[in-house]
This record gives C-alpha cells, structure tokens and sequence, in this order.
C-alpha cells in the first residue's frame, strides 16, 4: 500500500482501524466520516446496545495524530468517478458550528439554545437541544438538527440555508457560493429580487429579527466578481442522445436547462421570444434592481454548459408547437406571464396605446430602450412589485409627478413593504383607497382619469377587506400616461385551437404536482405559466421538479 492514496468511509471502530493499518503500510488514507466526530454515530432506535461500547474508541487519539491520516467529518460523498483506472471523490464538507478545541464544556450553550428536538438518546421520550454532545466519549460538541429546518421548507427550490450560512460565517464565501449553487444558478440575481419567505420563517426573529439569508446569497456572488473568479460549471463524461427543448429563457426554463446539462444531456435548446434573456428578469424587474450585466453573466456560464439559447424566436409563428414535438424527444414550457391585464373601464379600449399601456408593456420597452420619453404625469394602477416598480422607473424616466392608485390602504398592499417605502422616500405619490372609474381623453389621447374613493368593507375571498366604493365621491385626476398594474396573464398563442392540453379557467396548464408533467406525453410545463404570475424562486423551484421529471421520462424503458 505504500505510496497509494486510499479514501476509508465512516469513523467508527472499524474505519479508524483501518486507517491506522493502511496508514502504517505506507498509504496516504483520507478518513471520511457523516457525523461531526468521530467513533460511533449516536445511539440508534433499532436497537439496544450498552453505554461502554456506545462512544468508546481507544484508537482516536492516534489515528488524530498520524500524519498519513486526513479526517473529514460531518462530509458525504455526493459522486464517485473511474478515470484511466483511478477512483475520484466528490465530497461535500458541511461546516462545523462548534470550535471544539476552545469548548470549556461550561454547557452554556445547550441552556440557551432555543430549539427543542426529540432526543434520541432517550427513544424520543424527552427533548434535547440542537447544540449537543455528538461524541460522550471525547465530549465534543456541534449543532445538530433533525429533518429540513424551517428556513430551508419556506424556501421553494429548498436552498440548504443552514450550510452556505455556516459557511460565510466561517468566511469560505466561495464555497458557500457552490453550495447555493447546487441548487440555484442565479444567486446573485435571485439574490437581489427574491421577497425572501425564508426569512419570514427564520427562528431568529423569535430572539431579536431574521437573518439577511437573501442578500447572503447576493453577498458570495459579489464576491467572486470582486475577486475575478470565472467558474465554470462541470456537466458528466457520459452524455445523453436525446433532444430537449425549453420554452422560455425565464428562471424556470434556465434552471431546467442548468439541471438537465448537469444529467448529461448534451441537446438542450431554449427558444426565447426576447432578444434578452432572463425573462421578466430583464424585461420586468428595473436595472436598479437587478444590473443586466449581472443576470447575464450568470445566463452565460449556463449556456456555457453546452445549452443553445436561440433569441427572437416565438414558438406558434417563427416554429410551430408541433415540429417541436416532431423535432425533440421531450419539451418544457416556462413561457410566463408576460400578458398585462385590463381595468376594464370605459376609455381603455379606445386610448390603448395613446397615452394607455399596460405594466408589462411599459416595463419591457423601457427595458429594452424603445420606451417613450417621460413627460408629465404618470398614473400607476395597482398594490402589487409591478405597481411599485413601474411607478420607480417611470420616476427615473423623467416624468414630473408620478402617481400610484390603490384600492386599498397600505396595509393590504401585497408590493414588499421596503419596496413602497423606497417609492415614497423617491417622491411617488400614493393615494390609497382609490380606484379608476374611467378613462378621459382629449385630441385623440388619454388625458387623465375619473376616480372614486372606496372603504373597507367585509373580507373576501382574499383575506383582506373588500373594498367599496363611496357614492358621490368621484374625482378626476390629469396624466399623460396611465399604467394598469393589477396583474398579469399568460399567453398561449402558441398552441393550435386544437390542442389536448388540459388549460384550466386561468389559462394555465394543469400539471402533475410531483413531476410537472402535462396530460400530453413527452410535455412538461413550469413557472408561472402553470401557478399565474408568482415569484422568480418558485419559477426555478418548478424548473427543477420538471427537470427532474423530464430525466425519469427520458431515461424509463432505457
């Protein structure tokens, strides 16, 4: 065994036995271990063992002291590689939470600790804390949790939260980078937009408030700018034969692409309307909020994986649906919501497009430098991010006053409360428990629009107090250019009239929930083309479950 490099898996009494023979033979021996210590894992409920065989291990002194013998616990091997006769490791280190060797075993830290778990030293009769003994026999400490905590279940694409926080912390930025990574391809993007339900669970807010985890994200990805650090995203040897194809190059689509190259498939292609990419990334989420050098450079190192982004190209008229099914073996369709809805008073119709355009249209034009110069008076309509976000751009775009228009009070506003803060601290003008009654015109042009004042009435539906309108207390307020920001819808132009898709009353496609499998074979949809409009991290949460299932049916009968 001399001169060899030998790998041993699981630091209990037998692997560090065995690391201590090879490495008296001459081998350089890495000894891999899942728990934070080493010598035995904890007290299993399967069956009965007594406490002097439980932890004891004479040897762990001196397989921690031969120099031949590298320890890593608390690490899991996530992938074994043949190359040219060799064995390779992939090994992932989760971070240590306890500096062991400057415990005074003073157990402060299990009094205060403030999360309670079944112990399982005790069958689960009892609780224990999350900082606990992992070893009795050396007394070493760690935070060790049970099942996906709270932050990490909140998170729709489940980021591992607990180790890329612990990992910064540890000041391995780069290395917390990789582990979001492993599960989201945009962090710094996502990084900046994302409305953070994590944080809304966080159990810290329950001491003092929650941890920034989504700026965290934006954090690391900085760093590595900042650093000139280039990575490069690594695909398998084996590659697969079949075609893919991907509608859309939102999140959800360049997260099924990322995923499914990261499987092996070699034949990935995205057909994008935009001549950007990012979806409403780009075309719906302001430059000050998300830099477009940013989002693409992150879209570059995906479709530096081999994945073939192909721009100005509307599946239904530059390729129809159906030679995409002729053409590849299976198909993914995140095309979003990029279709602004209506208010649905008298005027729109007739001033659509002369004074009158909706927050989809008025966000994309301006994102893509065709939008009109601001002049006069802006009106936005609606409570919601594109509310906000058309109000802030149309401010930075020149208008003289800009004005939003909501139903409701602040309160109910469902817009992120910090994002209607940085509106009014910008000079937007919120006049609440308003509503449009109808558009006014003059020369061919919108030229303002009637309002009516509302209160608050009984819940609906929604939660929140209906709102109704006052009798008599109509008002008119002038503007140039007036943006319905309420909602978006979907655009399904691209399916034939003929179509077996199952499209329910919201004009969203009906998926199978584990797999995002339509009821066409072969078809997978995502994103909110599937939920209606909805945050960019549940876009990329449906881009992995499709991916996911896009690989089981590829690879079924194969």
């Amino acid at each position: 065994m001399k001169g060899k490099d030998l790998l041993v898996v699981g630091g209990g009494i037998e692997g560090v036995r065995c690391a201590l023979e090879k490495a008296a033979g001459g081998a350089k021996v890495t000894l891999l271990e899942k728990f934070p210590t080493l010598g035995a894992e904890r007290i299993p409920r399967d069956r009965l063992i007594t406490p002097e065989e439980a932890f004891e291990n004479p040897d762990l002194e001196k397989v921690r002291n031969d120099d031949n013998i590298q320890i890593l616990p608390y690490s899991d091997i996530k992938k074994i590689i043949r190359d040219n006769g060799r064995l390779r490791a992939n090994i992932l280190k989760h971070s240590l939470r306890v500096d062991n060797s400057k415990c005074t075993d003073c157990k402060a830290c299990i009094k205060v600790c403030p999360v309670n778990m079944l112990d399982d030293f005790d069958e689960a009769l009892g609780f224990r804390t999350a900082v606990d003994y992992c070893n009795t026999g050396t007394g070493e400490y760690n935070i060790y949790k049970e099942d996906m905590p709270v932050c990490q279940q909140s998170c729709p694409a489940n980021l591992d939260i607990r180790s890329y926080a612990g990992l910064i912390a540890d000041k391995k930025y780069l290395d917390s980078l990789a582990v979001i990574r492993d599960r989201l391809p945009l962090p710094g993007s996502i990084g900046r937009v994302c409305p953070h339900p994590c944080e809304t669970a966080c159990n810290r807010q329950y001491l003092d408030e929650p941890i920034s985890i989504c700026f965290l994200k934006r954090y690391v990805a900085d760093i590595e700018i900042q650093e000139g650090v280039e990575p490069h995203y690594e695909t398998p040897a084996k590659k697969y034969p079949e075609k893919v194809a991907i509608i859309g190059a939102g999140p959800a689509g360049l997260t099924c692409a990322y995923d499914l190259a990261r499987l092996g498939y070699e034949h990935i292609k995205i057909f994008e309307t935009l001549p950007v990419p990012g979806g409403f990334l780009w075309v719906g989420i302001p430059e000050y909020r998300l830099p477009k050098k940013l989002l693409q450079r992150e879209v570059d190192l995906i479709a530096d994986m081999g994945v073939d982004i192909q721009y100005n190209t509307r599946v239904g008229k530059d390729i129809s649906f159906e030679d995409l099914q002729k053409d590849y073996d299976t198909i993914f369709i995140g095309a979003g919501c990029h279709s602004g809805l209506k208010l649905r008073v008298p005027g729109e119709e007739e001033y659509q497009g002369k004074g009158i355009v909706d927050c989809v249209t008025f966000l994309r034009e301006q994102a893509l430098g065709s939008a009109p110069e601001g002049k006069g008076k802006l009106i936005v309509i609606g409570g919601g991010n594109a509310a906000i976000d058309s109000a802030r751009v149309g401010w930075r775009m020149g208008y003289d006053e800009v004005y939003i228009l909501y139903r409701r009070t602040k309160k109910e506003m469902p817009a992120n409360s910090w994002e209607i803060d940085a509106a009014e601290h910008e000079g937007v003008i919120l006049q609440y428990l308003a509503a449009p009654v109808e558009i006014l015109g003059k020369d061919g042009k919108a030229s303002g629009m009637k309002c009516i004042k509302m209160e608050l009435g009984e819940p609906d539906a929604s939660g929140r107090r209906r709102p109704v309108p006052i009798e008599g207390s109509e008002y008119v307020i002038d503007a140039e250019t007036i943006v319905p920001a309420i909602s978006q819808g979907t655009n399904l132009d691209f399916l034939t009239e003929d179509h077996q898709f199952d499209i329910n009353r919201w004009n969203t496609f009906e998926i199978d929930e584990d797999t995002g499998a339509t009821n066409v074979p072969g078809v997978f949809a995502g994103g909110d083309v599937v939920t209606g409009p909805d945050i960019a991290i549940r876009a990329v949460a449906a881009g992995k479950k499709a991916a996911e299932g896009m690989h089981a049916y590829l690879r079924k009968d194969r």
